[in-house]
C-alpha cells in the first residue's frame, strides 16, 4: 500500500497551502481555502525553489479571485516588497545611531504613527506590497484624510513622509525605480495653533497660584511664556543650564554625545542646535524661589517629582482651562481659551516678542529656528507697527512735504489749477 505524502502548512500572502512531496517532487494543496484552489505540482525537487514557485502560484490565484492587483504579475516575485518588511527596514534606518544622523525619539514616534495609519488604510484597500503604492494610492490616502477632517498640515506631513519612504526604498534597491512618481504638494501657510492673550496668561497664572496643588504649574507656565521653550525642553532644564552671572539660559542638545545607557535622560532640541536666551525678570523671580533638588532639574511637580510633558498637558486641560472658560469664552472671531494648549505658550512668547519690537532674526535665534512660518505669521499681523515704521521713512525728502498753494494761501489739491 502506497504511503500518503507528508505535508507541511505554508501560509503565503493571500492563501494557506499545504506543501508536500510526491515521488520527490513538491506540490501545493490549496483545497482548504475558500474558494478551493485545487492541488498543483510545483515542478521541482528543491525546497527553496518550491517556495518561490508557491509564492507565484499564490499571487496568480489572488489575482484570479480579485484579491490582488493584476499589475503585480508583471513583477518578478523577488522584486515584490511586502508592506511590513519595507516598513521595518525603513524604521531600522530612521532609528540608526544618532552620530549617523538617526532621528530623535519624537521623530521616530511621529513616523511610526504615520505608518500605522497608512497600514490600516492600505489594508482596507487590500494592498500588500510597496510596489502597489503609486500616485493614485497616495492621492486616495490624502483624500481619506480630508474626509476624516485631518488638518492640512497633517495631510502635508504624512504624504511627504510616505513619499520619503518610497524614495529611500528605491535608493536602497528594495524597489524598482518605476516606483517613483511625481506628486506635488502645497504646504499650508500660517498657523492654526491657538495663541493666548496676555489677559488669559495672567488668569492662568493667578488661578494656579491660588490653588495649593497647582502652584508648581504656575512656575511652569511663567517659564513657558517667558522663554518660548517646548515643554520637553523645559522638563529637561537643569541648574547647570542657568547662567546666573550673565542672566542667560543655555539649551544644549546632548543626544549625540550621550552614551546609550544615558540616552533616556539626554536633552534633545528639535533642531539639534544649541541655543541661549536672556532670563526675563519675571522668570528670574521664579528661579530664585525654587529649591535645588538632588536630580538638579529646575522644575518639578507638586510632590517634587520630575515633570512629564503629558502630565503637565493633562493637568492644564483638565484643571485649569475649563475653570477659566466662562471668563474667556469662544466668540465669532476667536475660539476661546479652551482651544489653548501647552504649545500655545510658545506662540504667546512669539506674539508678545513681535509686538514688543524684537527683531525677527533675534527672535528666531531665541526659538532655535533658521526660518519659521510661525514667526513670520506674527510679524505679518503687526499692521500698526508696520504703519509706524512706514511713517518714519523719507522717500522724497522736502519735495515729499511741499505743496502747491493757491493765491489765497491755501493748499491747492486740484491738479487742474496748477500752472506748468
Amino acid at each position: 500500500m502506497a504511503r500518503k505524502p507528508k505535508k507541511e502548512q505554508s501560509i503565503q500572502d493571500h492563501f494557506t497551502w499545504l506543501l508536500g512531496q510526491r515521488n520527490g517532487v513538491y506540490f501545493a494543496d490549496g483545497r482548504g481555502n475558500t474558494p478551493p484552489l485545487g492541488r498543483h505540482s510545483l515542478g521541482t525537487r528543491d525546497r527553496d525553489e518550491a517556495i518561490r514557485q508557491l509564492r507565484q502560484l499564490d499571487l496568480t490565484m489572488a489575482v484570479k479571485y480579485g484579491r490582488a492587483d493584476a499589475s503585480l504579475l508583471r513583477h518578478n516575485q523577488d522584486q515584490l516588497l511586502a508592506l511590513e518588511d519595507g516598513r521595518k527596514r525603513y524604521m531600522d534606518y530612521v532609528q540608526r545611531p544618532a552620530i549617523q544622523g538617526g532621528a530623535t525619539a519624537g521623530t521616530i514616534k511621529r513616523y511610526r504613527t504615520v505608518l500605522d495609519k497608512f497600514s490600516k488604510f492600505v489594508g482596507v484597500q487590500k494592498l500588500r506590497y510597496w510596489n502597489q503604492v503609486n500616485r493614485d494610492v497616495l492621492m486616495g490616502y490624502n483624500q481619506w484624510m480630508v474626509e476624516q477632517d485631518y488638518h492640512g498640515k497633517t495631510q502635508y506631513i504624512e504624504v511627504t513622509v510616505l513619499k520619503q519612504v518610497l524614495k529611500w526604498l528605491v535608493g536602497e534597491n528594495l524597489l524598482p525605480s518605476t516606483s517613483l512618481f511625481r506628486l506635488a504638494l502645497k504646504k499650508p501657510n500660517g498657523t492654526q495653533t491657538y495663541c493666548y492673550t496676555k489677559a488669559e496668561v495672567e488668569a492662568i497664572v493667578t488661578h494656579c497660584r491660588n490653588e495649593p496643588d497647582l502652584k508648581w504649574l504656575a512656575d511652569v507656565v511663567i517659564a513657558l511664556a517667558t522663554t518660548g521653550f517646548r515643554i520637553s525642553e523645559l522638563a529637561g532644564l537643569r541648574w547647570s543650564d542657568v547662567d546666573r552671572d550673565r542672566s542667560v539660559l543655555r539649551l544644549t542638545d546632548t543626544t549625540r554625545q550621550a552614551r546609550k545607557s544615558d540616552r533616556q535622560d539626554a536633552r534633545t532640541t528639535k533642531s539639534h542646535r544649541d541655543r541661549s536666551l536672556p532670563i526675563h525678570a519675571d522668570l528670574l523671580l521664579v528661579l530664585e524661589g525654587l529649591p535645588r533638588m538632588p536630580d538638579q532639574r529646575v522644575f518639578h511637580g507638586t510632590r517634587g517629582g520630575k515633570i512629564k510633558p503629558d502630565t503637565v498637558r493633562r493637568v492644564l486641560m483638565r484643571d485649569v482651562l475649563p475653570v477659566l472658560a466662562g471668563q474667556f469664552p469662544a466668540t465669532d472671531h476667536r475660539p476661546g481659551i479652551l482651544a489653548g494648549r501647552l504649545h500655545s505658550f510658545r506662540h504667546y512668547f512669539c506674539s508678545i516678542s513681535a509686538d514688543s519690537g524684537v527683531p525677527e532674526q533675534l527672535l528666531m535665534s531665541w526659538l532655535g529656528h533658521r526660518e519659521s512660518e510661525m514667526i513670520r505669521h506674527y510679524y505679518h499681523q503687526r499692521e500698526d507697527e508696520s504703519r509706524r515704521q512706514m511713517s518714519k521713512i523719507s522717500f522724497l525728502g522736502n519735495a515729499g512735504t511741499t505743496q502747491n498753494t493757491s493765491q489765497d494761501g491755501r493748499a491747492d489739491t486740484d491738479p487742474s489749477t496748477r500752472q506748468e
